[in-house]
């Protein structure tokens, strides 16, 4: 007894040591590597710096082409092109800066640097990185005021991808927005793609807008989602006006002309 107490005061330590690296070696292992994985991203989390400006457009511009990608499966397992569906990018955009954009209404308007002597007419389609922006409401000889999707009085005839679902977004003067469904009991998920609808009369169909970020099916009247819109709103410097012509009125619209 007196000798093996001799021989643990001299090797305990390094059993103690060996059996903790192979069990060490059997958790990884066994978890693929995640616990270790887990545990660097949770010791160099307080160092990571938050995405710069130039990032959030980069993630908000690969989000976009993710988005249309989705949508386009989505037209062509559904057909659409039997319904005659319309490209709303047949004609070249033009490019314009946002040279004015009050603190006041900073997710209502924005004044564009480009007007009627450079071929923008009102109710022309504006886009940025991620998507939809606005539409153009106003303009003058060397200037647009664009009407932002986020503004409150904003309304967008919208569809889930995914199940074609559609109904009516509204701006909420944020970076998310609040869509209505026309069905009762609508088939949508968190993280479905939206996308103008084919029922829209102010936006050409197939744009893409945002994803869903929360549902409420139990809201009355009709069932509701939380919509995070995918063009960074409050970091556009430069924007693309596209042309379209409205093929409808107000009337016929799911939207409210303003």
């Amino acid at each position: 007894m007196y000798t093996l107490r001799r021989w643990w005061d001299r090797h305990g330590l390094q059993v103690a040591l060996v059996g903790l690296t192979i069990c060490a070696a059997l958790v990884v292992r066994y978890t693929q590597g995640s616990a270790v994985i887990e545990l660097y991203q949770w010791a160099t989390r307080p160092f990571a710096s938050s995405p710069t400006q130039q990032e959030q457009l980069t993630n908000a511009r690969t989000l976009e082409l993710q988005n249309k990608v989705q949508e386009l499966e989505s037209q062509n397992e559904k057909l659409k092109e039997l319904l005659n569906y319309v490209s709303p990018n047949k004609k070249e955009g033009i490019l314009a800066p946002i040279v004015g954009r009050s603190a006041d209404h900073w997710w209502q308007q924005v004044t564009l640097g480009r007007g009627r002597e450079d071929g923008i007419k009102e109710n022309y389609i504006v886009t940025g990185p991620g998507g939809v922006v606005g539409r153009v409401v106003s303009v003058t000889s060397h200037t647009s005021r664009v009407l932002l999707i986020s503004d409150p009085s904003s309304r967008v005839g919208v569809t889930i991808s995914r199940s074609r679902q559609m109904g009516v977004m509204r701006g909420q003067s944020a970076s998310r927005a609040v869509m209505e469904f026309f069905e009762k009991v609508p088939d949508v998920n968190k993280g479905d793609v939206v996308s103008s609808s084919s029922y829209s009369k102010l936006f050409p169909p197939g744009l893409p807008i945002g994803r869903v970020e929360s549902v409420n099916l139990n809201k009355s009247p009709a069932p509701e989602a939380v919509i995070e819109l995918t063009a960074p709103m409050s970091l556009l410097e430069w924007v693309v006006v596209n042309p379209y012509e409205n093929p409808g009125s107000s009337e016929d619209s799911d939207e409210l002309q303003n």
